[in-house]
């Protein structure tokens, strides 16, 4: 089966109906050795065991940005190439990403309270991450709210795409400005800044957060399919009533 084959709807769910137990299978077993890595993972000589909120908070950082970056590539396909899985791929993958921007906020508050003092401050790296979880939220809303489907993904998609300008934002905003946020440790030029005792456990629990994304995002796509075929059908036999 090739690329240009998964345009095909029914390929699709084809595909992830074969998919999906052996994703949720490997979601299962990375979580379990990332889990048991980051409780054996040593204290930080300057924050203690708070450290370890560095396992949830950073993965879920990182995919709060992939997701918006990935409903970004969809929007393209929406307006530019007109791909019939676009809109079903950007509006699956909305609740999840905006899912992962809630739990790094609130495990950056966690993680800030004792380092900062504060559970919240209105730093640039925090703020735009704020906004970002609105944007999700908002972009969710015109979805449901909106009772043109054709309306709403053309409408979603454009707003998408003008949301994508928050993403540099929030990556290079420790480097523009003077914030409280540490900057890069491990996406940056050179060596990661952080002891492989602690580095390894994070990439794994972050391999587990992606299969985890992947997983959630292939089983929403296909539960919108469906739900589109269902609603296509009860238009047509309202018609024919």
């Amino acid at each position: 089966m090739s690329f240009i084959d998964l345009a095909n709807p029914t390929r699709f769910l084809a595909l992830v109906q074969r998919l999906l137990p052996w994703l949720a299978a490997a979601t299962v077993l990375a979580f379990a050795a990332g889990l048991a890595m980051a409780f054996n993972a040593p204290d930080d000589y300057q924050q203690g065991a708070t450290v370890k909120i560095m396992f949830l908070h950073v993965p879920a950082a990182w995919l709060s940005m992939f997701g918006w970056a990935l409903m970004s590539m969809a929007a393209l396909g929406t307006l530019v190439w007109r791909h019939p899985l676009a809109d079903v791929a950007a509006k699956a993958a909305a609740p999840i990403g905006a899912a992962f921007t809630l739990m790094c906020l609130v495990t950056g508050s966690l993680w800030g309270r004792p380092m900062w003092g504060a559970f919240w401050v209105w730093d640039a790296r925090l703020t735009s991450v704020l906004v970002l979880f609105l944007m999700y939220l908002g972009l969710m809303a015109l979805y449901w709210t909106t009772e043109d489907p054709a309306r709403a993904s053309r409408a979603a998609a454009i707003l998408t795409l003008v949301g994508a300008i928050n993403l540099p934002v929030i990556k290079f905003s420790v480097d523009w400005w003077n914030t409280l946020h540490q900057p890069a440790s491990v996406i940056r030029l050179g060596a990661p800044a952080i002891h492989p005792a602690i580095l390894t456990p994070l990439l794994v629990m972050a391999l587990a957060f992606a299969l985890l994304f992947l997983t959630l995002h292939l089983a929403a796509m296909r539960n919108e399919i469906l739900r589109r075929r269902v609603r296509t059908l009860q238009l047509m036999k309202a018609d024919n009533a």
